[in-house]
């Protein structure tokens, strides 16, 4: 079963949903069959940081509100976190275009790495307050997964794998993709955002039945049980 997920790095719903999504794959029975493929999707394609600005004062700039009531919205996010089993930290966040950072997971799936990327990413910005925007960062970043540093410098400064990450996005615009983190189970249904893990489970479980259908039994007769009391 193919499950692909479009989300952003630096979207608070995106690893809430990871971790939700997470947990549903730990209660169904058929996980080792499933593969997950995460695809690009950028919030602020445009969005070039301010270096020296908080997350606080650019949410504030984007939404036209006090910073203040910005700070209140990350508080708000931060406890729903916790509920996941994760720990964001907006005041030491370093706001970010994740153009290179979706990049350098492409880089990390051709390596058979790219969940793994993925999340290291996610924690480096919400937990570690790294900065995303220096290709030293997400080079040293590699560099821990194990991956190979100088392929994956070469790979972001000649953006390698940037029109793969447009791809992607182009991929999202077709199937109507408003938000993420949004989740396609075989091409066939999908899911918006960061849903309960009992939802993801029903979906899950829904997907099979109908991708590993069981046959049915028309005539039914003397048989050896499978526990061997008849035979």
């Amino acid at each position: 079963m193919k499950v692909e997920i479009w989300s952003d790095i630096v979207c608070p719903f995106c690893y809430i949903g990871k971790r939700h999504f997470e947990a549903a794959l730990a209660k169904f029975p058929h996980a080792d069959s499933v593969e997950v493929v995460w695809r690009s999707f950028e919030l602020t394609p445009d969005y070039q940081p301010i270096p020296g600005r908080s997350v606080h004062e650019s949410l504030a700039e984007k939404k036209g509100i006090p910073v203040a009531q910005a700070k209140q919205m990350g508080d708000y996010m931060s406890n729903m976190a916790k509920e996941a089993g994760l720990q964001y930290d907006f005041d030491r966040a370093v706001p970010t275009n994740t153009f290179l950072g979706h990049q350098l997971i492409h880089f990390a799936a051709k390596q058979g790495k790219q969940d793994a990327a993925k999340e290291r990413l996610m924690a480096a910005y919400y937990t570690e307050g790294q900065n995303l925007n220096e290709i030293d960062t997400l080079v040293a970043l590699a560099a821990e997964l194990g991956l190979d540093a100088s392929a994956a410098r070469t790979a972001l400064e000649n953006g390698t794998y940037a029109n793969e990450v447009r791809y992607d996005e182009y991929q999202a615009q077709q199937i109507n993709v408003r938000g993420v983190p949004f989740f396609v189970f075989e091409d066939k249904y999908a899911v918006s955002g960061a849903q309960p893990a009992e939802l993801f489970v029903e979906v899950l479980e829904k997907v099979w039945d109908e991708t590993k259908p069981q046959p049915t039994i028309i005539a039914g007769g003397e048989a050896c049980d499978v526990d061997g009391k008849n035979c």
